[in-house]
């Protein structure tokens, strides 16, 4: 490859990477925005989303929504206790190791968690064809340069 075609190549791949990242920005603020509809916080609205969609036999430890949230413990301890406060998760103890508090999310947050899936649902229906086509643009200047790379 010459140093032309490398140098439209960097900057078509500048360009579809931050066509993704605002996509992916515009998805983050809907779900920002409709959570603070609900009276939610955003990062409230992530909680639940990690209590409650959690794998099935995860143990969802205040240390799991810490780590699935990128918070540090305090963080993550403060967020579940307004959470529990406002009644959308609850502490119970863990059956298999009664040392260990797992989270729940109660009915109030699983019928608001049910309610913004729907929304996100809907976002996500009409976002996907734009963020496909922008990951599949990164994946062929991967490939690209992987090729380049081998040779």
């Amino acid at each position: 490859m010459n140093t032309r075609s490398a140098k439209d190549a960097s900057e078509s791949l500048v360009r579809t990477l931050a066509e993704f990242r605002y996509e992916l920005r515009r998805f983050l603020h809907f779900s920002e925005s409709a959570a603070l509809e609900l009276g939610l916080q955003p990062k409230q609205h992530q909680l639940l989303l990690q209590v409650a969609g959690a794998p099935e036999g995860a143990a969802v430890t205040i240390a799991y929504a810490a780590e699935r949230l990128g918070l540090k413990h305090n963080s993550a301890v403060e967020l579940v206790n307004r959470s529990e406060r406002e009644g959308l998760l609850v502490r119970l103890a863990d059956a298999g190791d009664k040392r260990r508090v797992v989270l729940r999310a109660t009915r109030k947050g699983k019928k608001v968690l049910a309610q913004l899936s729907g929304n996100h649902a809907r976002e996500l229906n009409e976002l996907a064809p734009r963020l496909a086509q922008a990951l599949e643009r990164i994946r062929t200047h991967a490939r690209d340069v992987a090729g380049r790379v081998t040779r």
